[in-house]
């Protein structure tokens, strides 16, 4: 079983579109959204939910309003200003914890001389398994203010991988996050190829070279793609060199292509549509040659 991680260190790329295309040309693929903190392959590959999931992770501080007798010493003890003053116009009669605020330390439980603050496990969000056309989906959406990315994208991986075992699938295909944080490393760790798709502007360069590096720092091949290049040919080539000179191969470029979005609007892959960027995706799948 392969898994192919298509990263963009930056977001607005375009990795997912290429993504979508890729699960449209592959042959049975098991299809992973790893970019929890703002999912949206879904929203080209349409799924049909057959599972929810609660996600869960890390503890938040509340305080029993009901029983709290306001002496506020909790309140100099939080770091993170997560306590809050009485506000009845609010509702709040007694010191409580802003949700959004609190980081989850446990200052607060230990220096309550009452014991009245409670210390739940956290919801976090959500992950599911769906079904598409092109194959089953697993992917996920990380709750406002929320945190541990990085778990939640283990969990999203761990599932595509159960199911391509279960299904004898030939491929995982990753939609991952930009960047080069957690989420970054907890969708390329353990890969076996990964494709970095770039766009011709200064940032895009930059973006590329950190990401090169941690395709490096953990030992997997990486291929480079540059879309729309046709907006800057010259930065396109500097690209292009850059990437050679760190180690990977370039597979291919995509042309700057208004269809794109229009394609996008009609919750259609690329591929779908007949465009010439739709070509150009295609040259870059065969040159993966992931399957």
């Amino acid at each position: 079983m392969k898994e192919l991680v298509i990263l963009s260190g930056k977001g607005g790329t375009g990795k997912t579109s290429i993504t979508a295309s890729f699960a449209r040309l592959a042959e049975r693929p098991v299809i992973a959204d790893c970019d929890v903190d703002a999912a949206d392959l879904h929203l080209v590959i349409p799924p049909t939910i057959r599972q929810r999931h609660v996600f869960m992770s890390g503890h938040q501080a509340v305080v029993m309003e009901e029983v709290c007798c306001n002496c506020g010493v909790c309140l100099p003890e939080c770091r993170f200003g997560a306590i809050m003053e009485p506000k009845p116009e609010a509702g709040h009669d007694t010191y409580w914890i802003d949700p959004t605020a609190c980081e989850g330390c446990g200052v607060c439980l230990e220096t309550c001389p009452m014991d009245v603050i409670e210390f739940p496990e956290r919801r976090c969000g959500e992950w599911m398994i769906s079904d598409t056309a092109c194959g089953p989906m697993v992917h996920a959406r990380l709750g406002v203010a929320a945190e541990n990315s990085g778990k939640l994208v283990t969990t999203v991986r761990q599932q595509a991988r159960r199911i391509a075992e279960e299904g004898e699938h030939p491929l995982i295909l990753v939609d991952g996050p930009p960047g080069i944080g957690c989420p970054v490393i907890a969708s390329l760790t353990g890969a076996t190829d990964v494709l970095l798709v770039t766009e011709p502007t200064l940032s895009g360069a930059h973006d590329l070279e950190r990401v090169l590096g941690l395709t490096r720092h953990f030992g997997i091949p990486a291929a480079v793609c540059v879309n729309k290049w046709d907006i800057n040919p010259e930065m396109t080539g500097r690209i292009e060199a850059q990437a050679r000179q760190s180690g990977a191969r370039v597979v291919g470029r995509v042309r700057y292509d208004p269809s794109v979005t229009r394609a996008q609007i009609q919750e259609k892959a690329v591929v779908d549509t007949d465009c010439p960027s739709a070509d150009d995706i295609r040259g870059i799948w065969k040159e993966l040659a992931v399957q």
